[in-house]
């Protein structure tokens, strides 16, 4: 697979400055939004991933971490057969319903200093978590970051897509590219700038995907460039290109980004991904930039699940994105 980043150049991690930490330190309460939305594509075990996550005990668990659970959110879902639609972007009406449901609770969260947690479902559910913190740094002047770890682009237009599956379309959406219904959520596009963006662990792609990514011009990172260059150095480049001066960032982690064998509970699976230890040490310098301050566990699947094994892993890399340390 050849990289697709190839010859842009990359400043260093940006620097933390004391009154961004200090801000950070303050964000102590976690609100845990749950999106068992399986619209996005034809796997309808994936809204089953909530309640795995609950069984996992994740919110106790990030009590423990000391940080407050101050809410728990179950967004509803509408039951539908839309997968039938022969459109070219399917199940728009119910997936805009959702996205604007969970665009407000996350709004809501960072609006009341929580750190919005929003646990899927399938990944179109970032339509909303994205636009929610979009306008909440919007409405406060400020510029926010988006790192996303995927083995797929999820940059597909109903233009481009060959299946209409919206779970392939949300970074195109949020980047304002797609079906203008759901661009044009809380009614501006686009959500997240390009040179805001950073794309991590890809290796499935669509072919018009590596046009798509090109044309868009995002920080984009193969697992060829984290083989070549290790996972510190693809953070650093990542964190770089999206530069030091946003006041946070969000991070949408799709669970296919981890290699099978270790994460066996999600629906569109590639060999190939991250390991343990890379997808817990991506969280952990994420979370040492006192940067994070909304996150996205998405594309849980019990029903292809080993013994909840890989909601357990979720529920790990939450603790390790909100900043748990071995020392």
């Amino acid at each position: 697979m050849n990289s697709i980043v190839r010859t842009r150049e990359f400043k260093s991690v940006p620097k933390v400055s004391r009154e961004k930490t200090a801000s950070k330190k303050k964000l102590r309460s976690v609100s845990l939004i749950y999106v068992p939305l399986h619209l996005g594509g034809a796997h309808r075990g994936v809204s089953m991933g909530p309640a795995a996550m609950k069984v996992a005990e994740v919110a106790e668990k990030i009590e423990k971490l000391g940080l407050n659970v101050a809410e728990e959110i179950d967004i509803d879902v509408p039951r539908s057969v839309c997968w039938g639609d022969q459109t070219t972007a399917k199940c728009i009406p119910e997936i805009l319903k959702v996205s604007q449901d969970v665009s407000d609770a996350v709004d809501d969260a960072l609006a009341n200093g929580h750190i919005p947690v929003t646990i899927g479902g399938d990944h179109s559910l970032a339509i909303g978590s994205i636009a929610g913190v979009s306008k909440h740094f919007k409405r406060i002047k400020k510029e926010f970051g988006l790192v996303w770890f995927d083995a797929h682009g999820d940059i597909n237009t109903p233009a481009t897509s060959s299946s209409g599956n919206v779970h392939g379309m949300p970074l195109a959406i949020s980047l304002g590219r797609g079906d203008s219904r759901l661009v044009e959520l809380n009614d501006y596009q686009p959500k997240v700038p390009r040179n805001r963006t950073a794309l991590i662990g890809i290796r499935a792609l669509d072919e018009p995907e590596r046009d798509l990514i090109d044309d868009c011009g995002v920080a984009a990172f193969t697992m060829k460039d984290i083989d070549h260059l290790g996972l510190p150095e693809v953070m650093n480049r990542a964190l770089g290109a999206i530069g030091g001066d946003i006041s946070g960032l969000h991070v949408s982690f799709d669970l296919d980004v981890i290699d099978p064998d270790v994460a066996p509970g999600v629906s569109t699976d590639s060999r190939g991904g991250l390991n343990y230890r890379e997808s817990h040490l991506a969280l952990e310098l994420l979370a040492e930039t006192d940067l994070v301050t909304s996150v996205d566990i998405v594309e849980l699947n019990p029903a292809l699940d080993v013994r909840n094994r890989t909601a357990e892993l979720g529920t790990e890399l939450i603790l390790s994105v909100l900043g748990k340390r071995i020392l």
